[in-house]
């Protein structure tokens, strides 16, 4: 039997790479053929243009040490001048309009690079022509560097003085230009494809480009490995990933494998990694040398193969700041040192001036003067050197003639999203093609997506779905009725509303979606189990939650919404068993964003979801979370049953019955939430108790966020105070998703939920998985009884 190491050393593999769609170019190659087309005059304009940046960053590092991140700003700096003075095409006074081009720092840690670069960007250009300048809210100015990671209850002088911007750590879309909130791994790639999907889908025929600035190390995660393949498979031609290759993260300087080398996390390079996926790959050997990189950009923004492009720029991280690698990541010189000072002495060489030095006492007053001295000396010298302001603002003058000449068009059949907020679309009544009659059957999901259909075609095709290999089991599917069959294609396909992304993706499915709906054009969806999804993407959610709340405060847009379907949600998907069949998502959602940030619904009659939904919509949250069951339900007869009509779930509670509380006997307050429960409440228990004459309140939770949307007096008159101090519940989700609602220690012990035994449910049918439980219809028959006669013996004691 032969040993495994025997067969080490093969020369051939029994596959190859199969033909791309995607082309391979090295720029030196490329530069052998044709040489520069760089004069001397734009290199010298480019190294100055340079060399203040460095300086900003240096200055902003060295008056917010020990969180800065020098090392990625200052690698990647050039690839960014190279994009926004030479090749993309945009209105710099006007930042917030669909048609220009786009820059998205996926790279969150390369936030003071960012900032530094629009900061000198805003500062040359009101020199050279402020008619160019946006409005004072959507620049981002020389003094809101005071502002680089301090809290907006700073208390300094000039940060006062000035109304100084306060500037998250990582990317946020307080700043003109950016579109989405970037930082935690992974999330500003997908996020970023997203954007480009809306820009595709609004000007399919001349879409804005979307570059996005990533390291090597922040294509490590997970949802970047889902997110390139969508891209590549969708055709997003409109997207070009500049890759600051300088191999050093946090940790290592051998991030990725390189030659004949292994990296110390992956052994594949950004090169490879990209091909694969059938991006187009431009490769520019020498990261630093604006001859290489402008060639790249420009052949990039020339190709035609109709893929995604990516240029990997071999750079070194912390470049010219005196330390690289990983040591420059979090890290750099300190406070007014004389290495910070050999640092900045190239600034001063070249503009024959010198940054003033710190001296006296180390207080924020002091501080934060020599901050703002340090910045006014970069202010000083483009006083000095009109020529280079003139040539800066030259440039932006022609990216805006540029974008005008293109003659940008939005699509004739292009989505209309504000038509979603019209008057014409109301949640107190349903369509009559999505009313449903009494006796049929309906699945929550399937209602749900319904809902978005009607929705869709009533709005254009707002709403593109993704889910995780789960299209026809979450009936995502169904929003794409009566659009283009199949998955969205940029070239084959662009009218349909489903796009697929990468699989069984849901952590690169948010990500992707947040990033469309940020675009303010569409509505994203994304759907799988409610086990999967609510934990995967809650990193995205919150991320753009906080990039919504940024972008209002500011511009006072409202939110755009993406949904996350949280499908097969709880108990009755028994037949997965409990890894499927999960009651704890909500609680991962519920009241754990801001106030109006993330808004969760948990109907329990199809008939409920015309209104939930679109009063969900209607609030203009970040994020919308439906919470559906998978199985058929048989629609009841409210009417007949004397509930109230399916248009009182809007509130977020409502009351199922109302209990006569001045008669002799009252038998308390019970809280239902979730599908499971309420539906076997309603059709197996209900009629039971009014026979026994039980006095009871009922209530159910359709929303929490949306009831704690009314106001305090509203929440008061539907369900007090002083009924929750004797209720107790019944739920499908997990204990503490009742604690709003059951304020006793008596009435949380009463109350039944799926891990009330302390175990996780087995395997079965959905009708057994309950009854292990104990929230089956013996279940609730006898804890309510016990309940009622507890509390009818205390009603009768004047003990409630």
């Amino acid at each position: 039997m032969k040993r495994r190491n025997e067969f080490a050393g093969a020369k051939t593999l029994p596959f190859s790479l199969r033909p791309r769609r995607s082309v391979f170019y090295n720029v030196s190659d490329i530069m052998k053929e044709k040489g520069s087309e760089l004069t001397q005059e734009e290199i010298v304009f480019f190294e100055k243009l340079d060399v203040m940046y460095r300086t900003v960053c240096g200055i902003l590092y060295n008056f917010v040490p020990l969180s800065g991140h020098p090392g990625g700003s200052l690698s990647s700096g050039r690839i960014v001048e190279g994009l926004l003075y030479n090749m993309m095409d945009y209105d710099f006074s006007k930042p917030d309009i669909f048609e220009n081009d786009m820059i998205a720092y996926a790279a969150g840690h390369k936030a003071m690079g960012l900032y530094a670069m629009w900061a000198l960007r805003n500062e040359l250009i009101r020199h050279g022509n402020p008619k160019l300048l946006a409005g004072e809210k959507r620049q981002l100015r020389l003094e809101d560097l005071l502002g680089f990671r301090r809290n907006p209850t700073q208390e300094t002088p000039l940060f006062n003085q000035f109304h100084s911007k306060a500037l998250d750590g990582h990317p946020s879309c307080v700043v003109p230009f950016v579109k989405t909130a970037t930082g935690p791994s992974g999330i500003g790639l997908p996020a970023s494809l997203g954007l480009a999907l809306g820009a595709l889908d609004m000007f399919p025929d001349n879409p804005p480009m979307v570059n996005i600035i990533e390291g090597e190390g922040g294509m490590t995660p997970g949802r970047v490995h889902e997110a390139l393949p969508a891209a590549a498979t969708a055709q997003l031609h409109n997207v070009i990933l500049h890759v600051d290759w300088n191999q050093s993260t946090i940790d290592s300087d051998r991030c990725t494998a390189e030659d004949d080398k292994p990296g110390d996390y992956v052994q594949w390079d950004p090169r490879e990694l990209l091909y694969l996926h059938d991006w187009n790959v431009i490769y520019a050997p020498e990261g630093h040398n604006f001859q290489q990189i402008f060639a790249a950009q420009k052949l990039a923004y020339s190709l035609d193969s109709k893929q995604p492009t990516a240029i990997v720029y071999r750079t070194v991280k912390g470049w010219s700041y005196g330390i690289t690698g990983k040591a420059s990541h979090g890290a750099g010189h300190k406070f007014c040192s004389e290495e910070y000072y050999k640092f900045v002495s190239e600034f001063e060489q070249m503009f024959n001036v010198q940054i003033p030095r710190f001296t006296g006492d180390k207080n924020n007053v002091s501080i934060e003067q020599n901050f703002w001295d340090s910045l006014l000396m970069v202010r000083k010298v483009i006083e000095q050197h009109p020529d280079i302001a003139k040539k800066a603002s030259d440039k932006l003058t022609a990216a805006k003639e540029r974008l005008e000449k293109r003659n940008i068009t939005i699509r004739a059949d292009a989505p209309e999203i504000e038509k979603l907020y019209a008057d014409a679309i109301s949640s107190a009544t349903a369509p009559d093609e999505l009313k449903l009659k009494p006796g049929s059957a309906a699945t929550l999901r399937g209602q749900v997506m319904s809902v978005i259909n009607y929705l869709n075609k009533k709005t254009g095709g707002a709403f593109i779905g993704t889910a995780a290999d789960l299209f026809g089991s979450t009936s995502l599917s169904a929003i794409n009725k009566d659009f283009p069959q199949g998955f969205y294609n940029a070239f084959t396909n662009p009218g349909s509303r489903l796009i697929p992304v990468g699989g069984i993706c849901e952590d690169a499915m948010g990500c992707f979606m947040s990033g469309l709906s940020s675009y303010r054009n569409h509505v994203g969806v994304t759907a799988s189990y409610s086990a999967f999804v609510t934990a995967m993407e809650h990193t995205a959610a919150r991320t753009h939650s906080i990039g919504q709340q940024n972008q209002w405060e500011i511009t006072g847009q409202p939110f755009r919404t993406w949904i996350i379907l949280n499908g097969h949600a709880g108990p009755k998907t028994g037949e997965d068993g409990p890894t499927h069949a999960d009651p704890q998502p909500l609680q991962l959602l519920c009241e754990g964003f801001p106030k109006g940030k993330l808004i969760t619904l948990t109907p329990w009659d199809a008939c409920e979801i015309w209104h939930l939904m679109v009063e969900g919509l209607k609030k203009q949250p970040a994020v919308l979370a439906p919470f559906v069951t998978r199985p058929e339900d048989i629609i009841v007869d409210r009417v007949k049953m004397k509930l109230p009509d399916a248009s009182a779930a809007i509130k977020g509670v409502y009351a199922l019955r109302k209990a006569d509380m001045s008669a002799n006997e009252y038998h308390g307050t019970l809280v239902l939430q979730g599908n499971g429960v309420a539906t076997i409440f309603v059709s197996e228990v209900l009629e039971k108790l009014d026979a026994k004459g039980i006095n009871m309140n009922v209530y159910y939770v359709a929303s929490t966020e949306l009831f704690g949307l009314l106001p305090d007096d509203e929440q008061e008159e539907i369900f007090s105070e002083k009924l929750r101090t004797h209720a107790f519940g019944m739920s499908d989700f997990t204990l503490p998703t009742m604690y709003k609602w059951i304020r006793s220690e008596e009435g949380l012990r009463r109350t039944l939920y799926p891990f009330r035994k302390g175990h996780y449910l087995g395997s079965g049918s959905g009708a057994k998985v309950l009854e292990e439980a104990g929230i089956h219809a013996g279940g609730q028959m006898s804890a309510i009884l016990d309940y009622a006669g507890m509390i009818e013996k205390r009603h009768k004691e004047n003990k409630l």
